[in-house]
């Protein structure tokens, strides 16, 4: 089916107009970064996440695509099948953004489905199953921790008011944001959620960008992934007491960043790896009283941990707060999992149908793993799922320099329209 219909799909993928929507989507929280890059700050459930979602609405429902939104704020457009009644192929990713973001994580994703399906429908291919272009609210993480919140409760991976006092920067609590965003969209159809309450879909393929140099260095156009690397996140915090920094002599100090310095100092000891596959960040650091001339009393810090093996990602990450206590001397020490996600191998029933519209359309692929965590690792428990990557220019990603052509984004998007167009009559 894939080979026939291909054609006229491929053809009608529109390279500028899939730009021109990225571009004014990039509007909305835009920024620029230290080198004049343009870059986005959208962040999940604010004014400019609900003006952009408006802005996507617009376009479906320009083309006769149905909105719906569901209990988490995931957003879907629905194109109709022949055959209404069998389960969606559904194809996005999200519209969030870090806060020094770039402009195609995460929303060319969306953007893509979306000229995928224009695309089908403009070259006259019906599908016998129906097609679900899927915004998933707060993938990214960066307002509310966690990220793939939406995602996660839409698999049941966790439950629908798992994060509902989970607070951003400013104290705003999850479940209140997402209840003002609901209400914000209350004239937009309510839909239940996911496998929670419904069926669960045929398949999912998620079209991203590489957020690695690997594609652009070896000269390949599409990215065919193959799975997704596991992740844990924690969050340290460790309660001293605050002193004066000239008179608190240093024997008798409860000094959070002193312990702070023994805990990650330990931490990369557990975490050496000389294959240089493991992955262990900290990158989020808060200090209270955070002044110059007291001793620190909190801190709090971030863990991001990550591993293509279940069992090192299990082993290393079970060792984590066992590892800090034994490092820490003076303060209270409280470790908290935020995010855990084991590694997860994609469908070949997916990976083969992006493979054959690659083939199909003369463009060189390779099948590669994704380091980053996507929406689509929680599909996979659920159906058929994987991924299409395009280049991206030197790997740079989470930053306003992240770039991707016209023209590279235009071949992932060909190479979707046509595994759509394949899975959605299968």
């Amino acid at each position: 089916m894939g080979t026939r219909v291909a054609p006229n799909a491929v053809a009608a993928v529109s390279e500028a107009r899939q730009w021109d929507r990225l571009m004014e989507l990039a509007k909305l929280g835009a920024i620029t970064g230290a080198d004049g890059a343009p870059g986005v700050n959208r962040p999940c459930l604010s004014p400019l996440d609900r003006e952009a979602r408006r802005l996507l609405i617009g376009w479906g429902k320009a083309i006769g695509l149905t909105p719906s939104v569901d209990a988490l704020g995931n957003l879907f457009l629905r194109h109709e099948g022949t055959e209404p009644g069998l389960a969606p192929v559904l194809s996005g990713s999200h519209m969030d953004s870090q806060p020094a973001g770039g402009r195609f994580d995460g929303i060319w994703g969306v953007v893509a489905a979306l000229e995928a399906v224009q695309a089908l429908r403009e070259a006259g291919i019906t599908t016998k199953r129906p097609i679900e272009i899927v915004a998933w609210t707060n993938e990214e993480g960066g307002r509310f921790a966690p990220g793939c919140m939406g995602s996660m409760a839409y698999a049941g991976h966790r439950p629908a008011d798992a994060w509902d006092d989970v607070t951003d920067g400013e104290g705003i609590r999850f479940g209140d944001a997402l209840r003002e965003h609901l209400a914000a969209e209350a004239d937009i159809p309510r839909r239940g959620l996911g496998v929670v309450d419904g069926p669960a879909p045929h398949a999912y393929l998620e079209a991203h960008i590489e957020q690695g140099p690997v594609l652009e260095q070896e000269g390949h156009d599409i990215g065919i992934v193959t799975g997704i690397q596991g992740s844990r996140w924690f969050l340290v915090e460790l309660k001293g007491e605050s002193a004066h920094a000239g008179t608190s002599p240093v024997s008798l100090r409860k000094d959070a960043v002193q312990d702070m310095v023994r805990a990650i100092n330990a931490l990369n000891r557990l975490m050496e790896d000389p294959t240089d596959v493991l992955r262990f960040t900290v990158a989020r650091i808060e200090v209270a009283p955070n002044s110059s001339n007291s001793v620190a009393e909190t801190v709090r810090f971030t863990i991001d941990f990550r591993h293509p093996d279940a069992a090192v990602l299990t082993g290393r990450g079970d060792a984590i707060e066992a590892t800090i206590r034994g490092a820490v001397r003076n303060c209270e020490v409280k470790v908290t999992e935020r995010f855990h996600a084991l590694p997860v191998e994609f469908a070949p029933q997916v990976t083969e149908t992006v493979a054959r519209a690659a083939a199909a359309q003369g463009l060189s692929a390779k099948r590669m793993p994704s380091g980053a965590f996507h929406d689509a690792q929680f599909l996979v428990p659920l159906c058929p799922a994987g991924m299409i990557f395009v280049p991206s220019h030197r790997g740079i990603s989470h930053n306003p320099a992240e770039y991707s052509s016209p023209e590279q984004l235009a071949k992932g998007a060909r190479v979707l329209a046509q595994a759509l167009a394949e899975l959605a009559n299968g």
